[in-house]
């Protein structure tokens, strides 16, 4: 016969010969306990790519699954979220499970964007991300989007972007291109009343004198004072510069 006790029990044997002469005899099953098992992990849940620690209590051995990893503490590296089941063994074979959840947050997809990607000296560019909901911007630690930046030579601004605890980074490059550097002449220098003077730029491709308004290189001015002429020269990607030459 087969028996399935649930506490340690006695079990007694009355046994009839054909004569129909009987006896007894007992036998004891004993009930050995199953193990309580208690697991824990390092951290609930993870970001994609990095990695818990699980550990389990109250068995001798143990067997983890998924992965078929064995011992009291194992490495887990989960792709998506896991339901982790560790089955353990007491001393007398006798087993219990335990079952542990490891969440697995996606990293986020960032884009970092800089409007205009080159500026003049002087000027500014704004940086502006998306694909999270935190971000930060190095060099100068300055948060959100969009910020402003100012940066006097040609500069990597880094941005992280945070979701959920999780982070991942990009660059955006903000070029500043050089002022162009002009040169003024202006022959003759000196004049007589009602004379005239024609002033020449080099150094970018289009200028403007003042006082006048004049355009272009060369020009002739005929001042009737002694007059101080001020040339704005800008270069082929549009940044500026000022030259004084004194009429």
């Amino acid at each position: 016969v087969t028996v399935s006790p649930l506490v340690n029990t006695t079990y007694t044997l009355i046994g009839t010969n054909a004569l129909g002469c009987s006896a007894t005899k007992t036998v004891a099953v004993i009930i050995n306990p199953s193990p309580t098992i208690t697991v824990s992990a390092s951290t609930p849940s993870i970001c994609a790519g990095s990695s818990a620690v699980l550990t389990a209590s109250g068995a001798v051995t143990y067997s983890w699954n998924p992965g078929g990893l064995s011992g009291t503490s194992v490495t887990v590296t989960p792709i998506v979220t896991t339901t982790y089941t560790v089955t353990g063994t007491n001393l007398t074979g006798c087993t219990g499970q335990k079952t542990i959840t490891i969440i697995v947050v996606p990293i986020p997809t960032i884009t970092a964007n800089a409007s205009p990607v080159a500026i003049c000296p002087g000027s500014s560019s704004t940086l502006t991300a998306t694909g999270a909901t935190s971000y930060t911007w190095n060099p100068g630690g300055l948060s959100g989007t969009p910020v402003t930046v100012t940066p006097t030579i040609t500069t990597t601004y880094t941005l992280i972007g945070s979701s959920g605890g999780c982070s991942t980074n990009t660059t955006v490059i903000v070029t500043v291109n050089p002022t162009p550097t002009l040169t003024a002449t202006a022959s003759p220098t000196a004049i007589c009343p009602g004379g005239s003077s024609t002033l020449s730029a080099t150094g970018g491709v289009s200028y403007t004198w003042n006082p006048g308004g004049l355009s272009g290189s060369p020009v002739t001015v005929s001042p009737v004072v002694n007059t101080i002429y001020t040339l704005i020269g800008t270069d082929a990607i549009g940044c500026s510069a000022i030259k004084i030459e004194v009429q």
